[in-house]
């Protein structure tokens, strides 16, 4: 049963939200004799922490010459002693590397003492039992094209293929599979996943006693939502560093919300995603472009601008370059490309060269530093698309965007020149240190850019979605993967080079990366498959066993438990109380806000210097719509671990600090949302019980246990009687908000009402998945 929490129901003494941290080990396991020992899953993330620090990739830091992270530094024999040899395939004992690591020899001994690295007794085990099958290096992981691996021989557990192979999992590590859970905890579950908002009454009715038949057509339901399409678009937004102002000193207003209407559009009517890339990094290339392909590419063009008067136009320029390839390298093929702009990779095979071939794709757009001074600034920057109203009713073509008057529309969008501009390697990255030219063109390491693709932004898209592209389909499939279960199969979702994390369930990984291509990039078909899945369907209960063996729940033997993100904690309070406007699209709003940030953070100049709030309906839109100015970004967003949106994120942090208790205890959102319901229980004429029972379940989307009724009904008695002593306190209480206030709702009994579901908004269960 859920925890009662009756410090915060009577003291509302903050909010509690539990998180585990910590690395994963894996890769550092007890192989038994049968095991073959793997170069990739066992061996390098052990010569990654002890040993390539002082003979890995990098020159600069190399000792003695001596190399172990290739297979030709390895086998190479000592300059000082040509007979022997680092490492000899299949003999540990004439293996000059295992000898130095099991020597006691001080001066001897690798890692030296003095580097306070040690191997533990099964890292040493590990190491010798690969030498002794061959020491048999292998490509990284992820660059080598994804097989779906056979599915586990059908198990005493689960209901499809991701059923089978967490549960192999789970019995390698010892763990049990946790008991599905309760009707309501998996109505909520999947509403929050899939919509990003907590359901109605009349879906917890409707779904109360969930079979499998009835499971699957609330998926399908919540799925063929509009609320669908902005739920995932809070995730593509990061990626794409959506914002609504330029960034730097005058940080003035922009209107790139059209893309960010296509993006919830594209996800709403389940695009493929090979073609969701395309049209994003090419869509202006595309034969007949039409104007919804276009919009598409303001993907490329999200990044800061600088409106500063007497900046160099070419160093700002290749800013924005830069900021396009890391962008596509981070978001679309999860690898750190940004490392080598300054110089080769020190991990991953990605040379400098490499990086500014890929840098060429973005590079010949005509696309300026600097246009002008704050005077003549426009909300979109060259080249642009004109959007109007002949636009708007061309029936399928940008009718789903939210364009309410009669003006035009300005978007940044890619173009090209005419004449193909040159792209020189950059020493040390510098602006105006032009070398070497180079062309377009990819790392090899990843996946040969040969002569079927053009050597253009199209070519790099065909390329990009091309089923032997090693890392795209990967890559996308763990996002999805991190955006249900909290993190990723591969838990560095951006950084799938040699540096990132392992992934825990390599050929789960894999299965789903070649199923997904192989039926046709659907993404809502992969969410229904995980929605589906026995995985998912478990109860988030923590037993103390399962704990200690795996206390960041790794290999999924219970659902994770995870606090909201900051758009639907929002979305949680609005939608619940009934104030939740829920229209699709359009640009942006400004919500209650702190007087004086915006003013305290600017430079003074342009529209933007001050604050000014929205009004009506448009206070109560969705999270996703709210107002992100670069240099001053939402503070309640920011507090609950929102992107700042200055730069490609992939993966938020979910911290726990005191002022989301007080965003909570405080905020107008949360105290008229409050109000909101507890005047209507007035109003209905309810009694206490009932009115408790009926916003507990509002809130909580469950029903309330006999204990919890009476603590609820105590702290209502305790409230009342203090309004009743101080009834001055009354309408102060209540007068919060905008949304008009029936007079004949003003009593000790809604403020009392009121006071109790701030409360609940303050339960830990509230904005926790469970």
């Amino acid at each position: 049963m859920f925890p009662i929490l009756r410090n915060v129901l009577i003291g509302m003494a903050g909010s509690l939200f539990l998180f585990s941290c910590g690395k994963s080990e894996e890769g550092r396991i007890a192989l038994s004799a049968s095991d073959q020992v793997s170069y990739n899953f066992h061996v390098r993330p052990i010569l990654s922490d002890k040993c390539f620090a002082c003979h890995g990739p990098d020159a600069n830091k190399r000792e003695a010459g001596l190399r172990l992270d290739t297979e030709e530094g390895a086998y190479a024999a000592l300059k000082d002693a040509p007979s022997q040899h680092v490492i000899v395939p299949g003999d540990p004992e004439q293996s000059v590397a295992y000898q130095k690591i099991i020597s006691e020899d001080p001066s001897e001994q690798m890692p030296p003492p003095e580097s306070n690295l040690k191997l533990e007794e099964n890292e040493i085990a590990v190491i010798k039992k690969w030498i002794s099958q061959g020491a048999k290096y292998e490509s990284h992981w992820a660059f080598v094209p994804p097989q779906k691996s056979p599915v586990p021989e059908t198990q005493p557990w689960g209901r499809n293929e991701i059923d089978y192979f967490t549960y192999t999992k789970m019995q390698e590590k010892k763990l049990s599979p946790n008991d599905e859970a309760n009707s309501y905890a998996l109505i909520k579950r999947l509403s929050l996943d899939i919509s990003g908002l907590p359901p109605t009454m009349e879906m917890m009715e409707k779904y109360q006693n969930l079979d499998d038949e009835k499971y699957e057509t609330l998926v399908d339901d919540l799925l063929n939502k509009d609320a669908f399409g902005e739920k995932l678009a809070v995730l593509w937004m990061d990626i794409s560093r959506y914002a609504d102002s330029y960034g730097y000193q005058d940080d003035e207003y922009r209107t790139q919300w059209p893309y960010r209407d296509w993006v919830i559009h594209a996800f709403n009517k389940n695009m493929p995603y090979d073609d969701f890339i395309t049209w994003q990094l090419a869509g202006d290339m595309l034969p007949n472009a039409t104007k919804e392909q276009i919009l598409a590419t303001a993907f490329n063009r999200n990044h800061k601008y600088t409106e500063e008067g007497g900046v160099i136009h070419e160093e700002y320029r290749v800013e924005y370059v830069l900021d396009k390839t890391n962008t596509f390298s981070k978001g679309i093929l999860g690898v750190t490309m940004e490392c080598a702009q300054c110089h080769d990779h020190k991990y991953d095979p990605f040379s400098q060269e490499n990086y500014y071939e890929l840098y060429a794709f973005f590079n010949n757009t005509p696309e300026k530093g600097f246009e002008g001074d704050v005077s003549r600034s426009k909300p979109a920057k060259t080249p642009i698309l004109w959007i109007d109203q002949k636009d708007f009713q061309k029936e399928g073509i940008l009718d789903y965007l939210n364009h309410q008057d009669t003006s035009k529309i300005m978007v940044s969008v890619m173009d090209e020149l005419d004449t193909l501009r040159k792209t020189f390697i950059l020493d040390r990255g510098v602006y105006d240190a032009p070398s070497k030219e180079v062309k377009p063109g990819t790392p090899s390491s990843i996946m040969k850019f040969d002569d079927q693709y053009s050597k253009d932004r199209l070519g790099l898209a065909k390329w990009t979605t091309n089923k032997n592209n090693p890392l795209t389909a990967r890559v996308f499939v763990n996002l999805i993967w991190q955006e249900i279960f909290g993190q990723g199969i591969v838990k560095s979702a951006g950084d799938f080079g040699m540096q990132g994390d392992l992934p825990t369930h390599p050929e789960l990984l894999d299965w789903l990366a070649v199923d997904f291509m192989e039926n046709g990039w659907d993404i809502k078909r992969l969410m229904k498959q995980i929605f589906i899945s026995s995985t998912y369907r478990q109860s988030s209960e923590v037993n103390n066993k399962a704990l200690r063996k795996d206390p960041e729940n790794l290999y999924l033997s219970r659902a994770p438990r995870l606090r909201l993100t900051a758009e639907s904690v929002q979305d949680l309070v609005l939608a619940s109380s009934g104030l939740l406007n829920t229209e699709i699209g359009g640009p942006s709003i400004k919500p209650y806000q702190p007087d004086g940030l915006w003013e305290a953070a600017t430079s003074g100049r342009g529209t933007l210097a001050k604050y000014v709030q929205d009004h009506g309906d448009d206070l109560y839109r969705r999270g996703l719509y709210h107002f992100i100015k670069l240099t001053v970004p939402p503070p309640k967003a920011i507090i609950f671990d929102a992107s700042n949106r200055d730069r490609c994120e992939v993966t938020r942090g979910r911290t726990n600090t005191p002022l989301q208790a007080l965003v909570m205890l405080n905020d107008p959102f949360v105290l008229e949302a409050s109000r909101v319901l507890a005047t209507k229980i007035e109003k209905e004429n309810m009694t206490p019980e009932e009115g408790i029972q009926w916003v507990f379940q509002k809130v909580l989307c469950r029903e309330m246990t006999g204990e919890e009724e009476g603590l609820m009904l105590e702290y209502y008695q305790e409230e009342k009687t203090r309004f009743d002593s101080h009834s001055d306190q009354v309408k102060v209480s209540l007068e919060v908000g905008e949304m008009e206030m029936d007079e004949s709702g003003i009593s000790a009994e809604s403020a009392a009402m009121m006071q109790v579901i701030v409360a609940l908004y303050n339960l830990e269960e509230t904005i926790t998945k469970i």
